[in-house]
């Protein structure tokens, strides 16, 4: 079944629902059951007409080119001649059909039916309720699609920036274990299984959108061991650990500021450097510091531009997984690049 016919479908039963229940609420007090049937066809009739014009002409395009006061005249006009039909009818075929049923009431007078302003009030409603109903439901609908499109957008980004991400990981890793394999070190099977965790995790594990920090921090730990065989007594690697509520967070976050610790803080260092790692978690907060030694003599504006795609990733990731609720502090000087990252998580275990 395409689209177009579920909706033709679902304007059918929205249509016929509002024939029974106007049909509903006089049927009980009107004796004549044939002609309530035939009356209230047509004021059906007459709100279909009115929506259709409202909904498939005025709206897609008046309202929707940004002439708001020219739709109100618009729809105005078009509710006045609905009203003025209604009256014309009335007088000259249901008032001369079923003379028994208006005998009781006061005649309709055309020209005062059209130049009424209270009778023109009088009828709004009716004619443009089921109207109002179609656009709630249209805009509801509008809505939906919009945020399924947003949410569709952001896991395409973010799955375009995991990819970009991942293998820039790798190549540095795999560079660590080439280095290991020429030197024939015995600490290789170590980097080895070391390194098939971290892929493990990062191609089985992390798919989510959010995970607990748990595993992150293991990743991280396996990440810094495997480091720490590669760059021996080089560098001093301090973590910190202060986990009171078992959040979660968007996976692979914090990988990128500890690997850009390394990369731009000791591959480089010919003496010993030092990095210093601390997470902290609170009921709804998460806390990561970094800080790390800069090599002696290097360039300031070169630090500055540390892991431009790991950097530029993060980025465009903490905006889209925590839009307003992430604070990215750094501070670069000549010996040390300290960074605070805070994340505000609802992400409970």
């Amino acid at each position: 079944m395409t689209s177009r016919t579920k909706n033709i479908l679902h304007l059918t039963a929205f249509w016929l629902v509002m024939f029974l229940y106007l049909l509903s609420t006089y049927w009980l007090r009107e004796n004549n059951k044939v002609f309530i049937t035939i009356y209230i066809a047509f004021k059906v009739l007459l709100q279909f007409l009115l929506s259709v014009i409202i909904t498939q002409l005025l709206i897609p395009f008046i309202l929707n080119k940004k002439r708001k006061a020219l739709f109100v005249i618009f729809t105005l006009f078009t509710i006045y001649l609905m009203q003025t039909l209604y009256s014309i009818i009335r007088i000259n075929v249901f008032e001369v059909n079923f003379p028994e049923v208006y005998k009781m009431k006061p005649p309709y007078v055309l020209w005062h039916r059209m130049t009424s302003f209270f009778a023109f009030m009088n009828n709004i409603m009716w004619l443009v309720f089921p109207t109002i109903l179609l656009v709630a439901v249209k805009y509801y609908q509008n809505q939906r699609d919009i945020l399924a499109l947003k949410e569709q957008k952001i896991t395409t980004e973010l799955n375009m920036l995991k990819q970009q991400l991942n293998p820039h990981f790798l190549f540095n890793t795999l560079n660590n274990l080439y280095a290991l394999a020429l030197k024939k070190s015995d600490k290789t099977p170590e980097v080895i299984a070391k390194l098939s965790d971290i892929l493990d995790y990062i191609l089985y594990q992390c798919e989510d959108k959010y995970v607990p920090i748990d595993k992150e921090i293991l990743l991280l730990e396996n990440y810094i061991a495997l480091e720490k065989v590669r760059y021996g007594r080089r560098v001093d690697v301090e973590f910190k650990k202060n986990i009171n509520h078992s959040l979660k967070i968007a996976p692979l976050i914090l990988l990128t500021f500890v690997e850009n610790a390394f990369k731009h803080g000791i591959s480089q260092e010919l003496g010993k450097g030092l990095i210093q790692l601390e997470l902290l978690t609170s009921e709804n907060e998460i806390i990561f510091r970094s800080k790390n030694s800069k090599p002696t003599g290097s360039k300031h504006t070169e630090s500055k531009k540390m892991s431009a795609i790991g950097m530029d990733n993060i980025e465009k990731q903490l905006g889209l997984l925590y839009p307003n609720k992430y604070e990215l502090i750094v501070n670069d000087n000549t010996k040390n690049y300290e960074l605070e990252l805070k994340l505000k998580s609802d992400e409970n275990i």
